[in-house]
């Protein structure tokens, strides 16, 4: 039988909505996450005959406690654990809870919206949605901070083949981790920097996008921190969101993953630095307001949930 992975590979799109629910105490979640598998089904199978162009989706990821109080199948996924504090001298990883994860995504934002209001509907009955972030595309493909974002991103190919779990996990072949930050960027620190200072910080340049050589490029700056080698790379989604008017402009990083080891690695180097104390100097910009991790099952495996 072939196995059908979740639209986790695809390129960003123009617009998205990302939603993280809590269950509610003392409810039966059981019967409502069947309808939520269900309608994940047939929200993409509708998408698909309703548009050729908008390449809507919406991929859901389900995290380690709501995978045991859902008593979902064992032995877990080999890499789902409940996510712990990465902690560096001056900066953070923080956990913040979450049980379901919603990427909600279309190049129009009409079908995000009725997307997010179906799935809201159902589960508004058991669980309360703690998080609700709208990204844009901004310019071609940079974040707030100006810079074009995921220029390491795999292509074609090496995109399923870095995002999807194949035969080193056989029960969860399809499935991908999720992990996912809310960060808030501090534009009037920012904006105060040259662009040549901006420019050490991403170890690219603003304009052309181009990375710096190895003897220029700072060992503090975020592409040589997050960058962790060509054979241990992540899938990025990731989308600018914010309200001008009160200056909370950030980015929304979602990482999908064949191995989350990749992008623990990934953070540790990033928030405790190479050697430790050499930390990404981006996060003297950017603060981590989230963090959780989630695992993102087949399309089958779904169907299976769905009863």
């Amino acid at each position: 039988m072939d196995i059908n992975s979740q639209n986790v590979v695809d390129y960003p799109n123009n617009n998205t909505i990302f939603m993280v629910w809590n269950f509610n105490n003392n409810v039966n979640e059981k019967p409502v996450f069947k309808r939520i598998c269900s309608l994940i089904n047939n929200l993409n199978n509708s998408a698909q005959v309703r548009t050729t162009t908008s390449r809507a989706s919406v991929v859901m990821g389900i995290s380690h406690q709501a995978w045991k109080k859902l008593e979902l199948p064992e032995p877990l996924p080999k890499e789902l654990v409940e996510f712990t504090p990465i902690a560096g001298q001056k900066h953070t990883a923080i956990v913040t809870p979450g049980d379901l994860h919603f990427h909600i995504r279309a190049d129009e934002s009409s079908y995000c919206i009725d997307m997010a209001t179906d799935i809201s509907i159902i589960l508004s009955q058991i669980a309360n949605c703690i998080e609700e972030v709208h990204g844009f595309r901004y310019w071609d493909g940079r974040s707030i901070l100006g810079f074009v974002d995921g220029t390491e991103n795999p292509n074609g190919a090496d995109r399923a083949y870095f995002g999807i779990i194949g035969e080193e996990d056989k029960n969860y072949k399809g499935g991908s981790y999720l992990f996912v930050q809310k960060y808030i960027h501090d534009l009037v620190a920012w904006r105060a920097l040259p662009i040549t200072e901006q420019e050490k910080v991403f170890g690219r340049t603003k304009t052309g996008d181009i990375e710096m050589s190895d003897d220029v490029k700072p060992s503090n700056s975020h592409s040589a921190l997050a960058n962790v080698g060509d054979d241990l790379k992540i899938v990025r989604d990731n989308m600018p969101f914010g309200n001008i008017a009160s200056n909370e402009m950030g980015t929304y990083f979602i990482a999908y993953a064949s191995t989350f080891s990749t992008v623990t690695k990934m953070l540790t180097r990033m928030f405790i630095g190479e050697p430790e104390g050499n930390y990404d100097r981006l996060l003297d910009f950017s603060t981590a307001k989230t963090g959780t991790l989630f695992f993102c099952p087949s399309i089958n495996m779904l169907k299976d949930f769905a009863g």
